[in-house]
């Protein structure tokens, strides 16, 4: 069961009576006990709300964990018409747009994006991402998991993305707050998932538009008729009950059982984690700068995510796959994706955690240099670009190069899992760090991936 049965399930059977809030709490509890055996919250004890966890990055020495924020740009952006600019070359392969100057001599944007060009000071371009394949489903599978897997006959995912490996390796940054989220669902070919390192570390789903009026997220909410405090009122019952029991349990095991109900229910109807989910928080003007579009308020929900505790949040922005009349399909795209990046930039500069945070931009690959007879771009994986800042990275640069066309890379070539050794680096997940697949063969996270030394 994924996490968001287990939520679900406890939500649905809390009308019973004092024992649906013992419900609730043991059908959420085997996921907190799965966290346990990964250690992700350790002894099998409770952590205070509100601290870290006991394994918690850098909790030990006193340094603040590091989470990363995805725009997930799913179809393929392209390149050529906002972050490898070619105005010298010729209309069919330059595109509709003009470039334009950013706050960084020599860098220049698409002129769709005139507010990341203002903070371009902040962000990285590799312009020189390159893997070999032209196919969605296996693309995605490369650019998400750094291996190159599935085919339009097998289509199932064969390792865990990246989100799902900080996840596993990191956990939340705060009891409770799910680890990995992925705003408003996870992307459609489903290789933002687990694999065999468990469905514990799927991402939590919101499967709804933060933009909408009364957005509310369904995994959090309770069936009609029922408060969160008449559901702790019961809770109170069963624990008085249960206290009854602590005499005949020498050894502790029904304490511990306890613990583990605790964290369930406060995971439904505690306040951390629906606080966290709520927008109306924040200040109209702050949602205005955003953006009043899925792209701006998932953004400021990922903000507000991460510094509740969440380790990794994935945007899926949409669909990119422009085969035809590509201008007027960005134009529905890069106006909001500019004003929530850039805005996300800001605020994270602005709330002190800008070294706390990795933004990353990416998708399963760009698209062909040439326009092609339908006045699109078609899939292009030989040459792409990605962003990324944030988290301590050094910002105000381009990295690797294209040809005069941007057809191949000329400079510097990144692949897959390059990208990913470098985010997983930043996040301090070892490198060496190996899982078992479901053949019990120990495999790397990151193959020969190496960290881009020029973000470092």
């Amino acid at each position: 069961m994924t996490r968001r049965r287990f939520v679900e399930f406890g939500a649905s059977v809390l009308g019973s009576g004092v024992l649906g809030a013992g419900a609730v709490s043991v059908s959420l509890s085997p996921m907190l006990a799965w966290r346990v055996a990964a250690g992700e919250l350790k002894g099998g004890a409770p952590t205070a709300a509100g601290t870290l966890p006991a394994n918690a990055d850098g909790a030990a020495r006193g340094k603040r964990p590091k989470s990363l924020i995805v725009f997930w740009t799913h179809g393929g952006l392209s390149q050529q018409d906002t972050y490898d600019m070619k105005p010298e070359a010729p209309a069919e392969y330059r595109g509709p747009y003009q470039a334009i100057a950013t706050n960084v001599a020599g860098i220049q944007l698409s002129e769709r994006f005139p507010r990341q060009a203002r903070v371009m000071d902040k962000l990285s371009i590799i312009r020189s991402v390159h893997h070999e394949n032209g196919i969605h489903a296996p693309s995605a599978h490369w650019m998400q998991t750094g291996y190159f897997g599935p085919t339009l006959a097998r289509s199932a995912p064969q390792k865990p993305s990246f989100g799902s490996v900080i996840s596993r390796v990191k956990g939340a940054h705060r009891p409770l707050m799910p680890a990995y989220v992925a705003l408003p669902k996870a992307e459609a070919f489903g290789y933002q998932g687990a694999v065999y390192l468990g469905a514990t570390h799927n991402p939590f789903e919101l499967n709804a538009d933060p933009n909408t009026p009364r957005f509310e997220v369904p995994n959090l909410a309770l069936p009609g008729g029922l408060s969160f405090d008449s559901v702790r009122d019961r809770a109170g019952l069963l624990r008085e009950f249960d206290s009854l029991r602590r005499d005949i349990d020498p050894a502790g095991a029904i304490a511990g059982l306890d613990g583990f109900k605790a964290q369930a229910l406060d995971m439904v109807t505690g306040p951390e984690v629906r606080e966290a989910f709520d927008l109306t928080r924040e200040s109209e003007a702050l949602r205005d700068r955003y953006g009043r579009h899925m792209y701006g308020q998932a953004a400021l929900l990922a903000r507000r995510l991460v510094e509740a505790g969440s380790a990794c949040v994935t945007i899926n922005t949409g669909y990119w796959d422009h085969h035809d009349n590509i201008e007027p399909n960005l134009e529905r795209h890069l106006p909001p994706l500019d004003m929530a990046l850039a805005a996300l930039v800001e605020d994270l500069v602005e709330r002190g955690l800008w070294e706390d945070v990795v933004v990353y931009c990416a998708g399963e690959f760009g698209r062909t240099p040439l326009i092609n007879g339908h006045a699109g771009r078609d899939h292009w994986a030989n040459c792409f670009s990605v962003l990324m800042g944030g988290g301590g990275l050094r910002g105000g640069q381009v990295i690797g190069a294209s040809e005069p066309k941007g057809g191949a890379v000329v400079e510097r070539l990144v692949t897959p899992q390059d990208l990913l050794a470098t985010l997983y680096r930043v996040l301090d997940v070892p490198l060496q760090t190996h899982f078992e697949d479901s053949t019990g063969r120990p495999v790397s996270i990151v193959g020969a991936g190496q960290p881009i030394s020029e973000l470092f």
